[in-house]
């Protein structure tokens, strides 16, 4: 799901030595009490190339030695929570801003900051966006683009929300009815031949449909989302677990004790999805209900999987005791999803604040003193394992996006 990354300044290349690390426990320790956590199962030489290869497109490093974590409050208490993530999006503006790119990774990452310019009234990560999309002449990578491709526009449509001009939304307008007529990107053979195949897909691409809804007031977008929207959850969706296979691959493959494979990112693809593309459907859209049931069902479902040590969820939602270590990423993305149902009354709040509180805690422990975030899984499409330190971009977007929801809840 990775292409290159662009924006690269010489002047800044020893930003990736210093780049991302992130922590493996959920305890806040101080410095002197500091002790690099041993890897809980050894890596796999070919899941090392694929953090190699994701450290070598500057989108996010795991070193030996990361420091020592951050003294922050995991309470959610508004004030701890803006102070957890100013750390973060500080630190990770740092490291990434000379590499900025166009892929699914860096939208993620963007669509993070624009919600922590609301949040922290901190201009400067919506100016940061603005320049961004200024310096790509608010382009997408292709003009037949993928979903993962299609996600860059979240954030070009949000910024034209913010202040309309036409030449912010043109180009992703023109993307956006080729593939209204047909003209979408090649469907790998062994997938569904739908667009979006993979359930990553709607985090990156249903959001931007309901957006440019938005933007436009032309019901096609809706009906594009909601027609795609339905294919891929009559292909993916476990209507007894209630929860998604990130592809039809995974439909009758079984992890190392026999249980399908249920990838924790993938979930908290799905669920940050359905927030994000709710938060700007009409409530009259005949489509509405049903994706409020179905952040319904994934909730629950997903709350009877929280580890109940860490308040995370792990790579393998099914499978702690192989995948042991929490992951960031996902649980991020849960946590959002959770936040913004209850913030907007979709989901109960007595049932879902304590599981919020838990799993907000827990990623909190996840932050080193210099503002990095550990624990995020490497791109891929199934549980991996990576180390305490491992970070990456879009990881840090879905925490973002987590602590915007998490500090309107008192």
């Amino acid at each position: 799901m990775l292409r290159r990354a662009g924006l690269k300044s010489l002047a800044f290349l020893f930003l990736s030595a210093a780049a991302a690390a992130m922590g493996a426990a959920p305890i806040i320790r101080a410095a002197a009490q500091y002790r690099p956590a041993a890897a809980s199962h050894p890596i796999p030489p070919e899941e090392q190339q694929g953090i190699d290869r994701d450290i070598a497109r500057h989108i996010g490093s795991a070193p030996a030695h990361p420091g020592p974590k951050a003294q922050l409050s995991g309470s959610l208490r508004p004030a701890a929570v803006r102070a957890a993530m100013r750390q973060v999006a500080a630190w990770e503006l740092r490291q990434s801003r000379p590499y900025f790119g166009r892929t699914w990774t860096w939208s993620v990452l963007y669509a993070g900051f624009m919600a922590a310019a609301r949040a922290l009234h901190e201009p400067r990560y919506r100016q940061a966006m603005a320049a961004m999309a200024e310096h790509y002449r608010w382009t997408l990578r292709s003009p037949h683009p993928s979903a993962d491709d299609q996600s860059l526009a979240q954030t070009y449509l949000e910024l034209y929300l913010l202040k309309p001009a036409p030449e912010k939304i043109a180009p992703t307008r023109a993307a956006l009815a080729n593939l209204l007529a047909g003209e979408g990107p090649p469907i790998p053979a062994a997938q569904a031949k739908i667009p979006w195949w993979w359930c990553d897909a709607l985090f990156m691409a249903p959001p931007v449909w309901a957006r440019m809804y938005r933007a436009t007031h032309d019901r096609k977008y809706l009906d594009y989302l909601d027609r795609h929207w339905r294919q891929s959850w009559r292909r993916l969706y476990d209507r007894q677990r209630h929860l998604y296979y990130r592809d039809i691959t995974y439909l009758h493959q079984t992890g190392p004790r026999g249980q399908p494979v249920f990838w924790s990112r993938g979930e908290g693809w799905v669920m940050g999805g359905l927030a994000r593309t709710l938060a700007y459907l009409p409530k009259r859209d005949r489509g509405y209900g049903r994706y409020v049931r179905q952040l319904r069902q994934m909730a629950a479902a997903l709350a009877a999987l929280q580890d109940p040590r860490n308040g995370l969820w792990h790579a393998d939602l099914l499978d702690a005791k192989d995948y042991p270590r929490p992951e960031t990423s996902g649980s991020a993305l849960i946590t959002f999803a959770l936040a913004w149902g209850v913030n907007h009354g979709l989901l109960q709040r007595a049932r879902y604040q304590p599981v919020i509180a838990r799993a907000w805690r827990g990623l909190v422990g996840q932050i080193y003193a210099d503002g990095r975030l550990g624990n995020i899984q490497q791109t891929g499409a199934a549980p991996a394992y990576y180390r305490p330190s491992s970070s990456f971009n879009y990881g840090i977007g879905a925490f973002l996006l987590a602590g915007s929801q998490v500090v309107r809840l008192k």
